[in-house]
C-alpha cells in the first residue's frame, strides 16, 4: 500500500554538524551514504564522540560532500564555519578551530563509505519523521519548528496526512525505491532539539512540549533490510 513520498533526504556528514539535503543517495547497511562518516573524538570524555549535547554551537559547522558517490573512497568533504570559512576535512586548522571552541582536545575519525561502525544514530540505520507530525509538533509548541531541530534521515510527505501514524507501522516493511527498510520503535528525544539549526541558540521549552505531550518520543527508528538507492520523491510503499 502506497503511503505517501519522499520529502526531504538529510545526511549528516561530521556527526552533531549540521547536514546537507541531497536529491538522491545509496542506502548502505548502516543507513545513507556518508552519514556519520566522519566524527571528533572527545578526550575529555575516553571513547565519546563530540557532540551537540556538550558544543551546541557545533549546529553552526555545515558539512556537506562535493563530487561523486564511491564506495572506495569518500568525495571531497568541506566544512563551511560560522564565520563563513571553509575547511576541507582533515585540515589541522579546523581542529584547532574546534578545539578552542570546545575547550577540549579533539582526534579526527573517519570511517570508510561501506563501513561505519558508529551507525547513523548510534541506535539504529535511519531516523524518520513526517510532515504531519512535524505540523502537529508545531502547533502544539506554538511556533514552527524546524524538521532540522530532530536531524531526521528521512522526511516523509504522506497521502493520508494524518500525524504520528508512522508510530504504527512498527515491526512493518517500507520499501522506498530499491530501498526496503523496518520500522523498529520510538526515537526518545534529549536536549539537542533544544538547539536551533541556524544559530545554535537553545530554547528548552521544545523539549518539555515533546515531553509533555508525546512522553519524550518523536519520530521513529528503522534498520536496512535490503540496501540501493533513493530519490526525494521516490514512492513509500508499506507492508505488514
Amino acid at each position: 500500500m502506497r503511503v505517501g513520498e519522499v520529502k526531504e533526504i538529510v545526511r549528516h556528514p561530521v556527526k552533531s554538524f549540521r547536514g546537507e539535503n541531497v536529491s538522491k543517495t545509496k542506502v548502505l547497511s548502516y543507513g545513507l551514504y556518508g552519514d556519520r562518516s566522519h566524527a571528533f573524538l572527545d578526550h575529555s570524555r575516553p571513547g565519546k564522540y563530540l557532540t551537540l549535547t556538550q558544543i551546541p554551537q557545533l549546529a553552526n559547522y555545515h558539512a556537506s560532500f562535493t563530487g561523486e558517490e564511491s564506495f572506495e573512497s569518500f568525495p571531497t568533504l568541506s566544512i563551511k564555519s560560522p564565520t563563513g570559512h571553509v575547511y576541507n576535512w582533515g585540515e589541522e586548522e579546523l581542529k584547532e578551530e574546534l578545539e578552542r571552541v570546545s575547550n577540549r582536545e579533539i582526534t579526527p575519525v573517519q570511517y570508510s563509505p561501506l563501513s561505519v561502525p558508529i551507525g547513523a544514530i548510534e541506535e539504529e540505520h535511519l531516523l524518520i519523521t513526517t510532515e504531519a507530525s512535524l505540523t502537529r509538533i508545531s502547533e502544539v509548541w506554538g511556533k514552527h519548528v524546524d524538521y532540522r531541530r530532530f536531524r531526521p534521515n528521512l522526511v516523509f510527505s504522506l497521502d493520508e496526512n494524518e500525524a504520528f501514524i508512522e508510530e504504527t507501522w512498527f515491526g512493518k516493511r517500507l520499501k522506498i525505491g530499491e530501498v526496503e527498510i523496518i520500522v523498529k520503535r520510538h526515537c526518545e528525544r534529549c536536549q539537542i532539539i533544544n538547539i536551533d539549526p541556524n544559530n545554535g541558540n537553545l530554547d528548552s521549552s521544545l523539549l518539555k512540549t515533546v515531553y509533555k505531550g508525546r512522553n519524550n518520543y518523536f519520530g521513529v527508528y528503522a534498520s536496512v533490510i535490503k540496501t540501493g538507492n533513493i530519490a526525494v520523491g521516490d514512492d513509500i510503499y508499506l507492508f505488514d
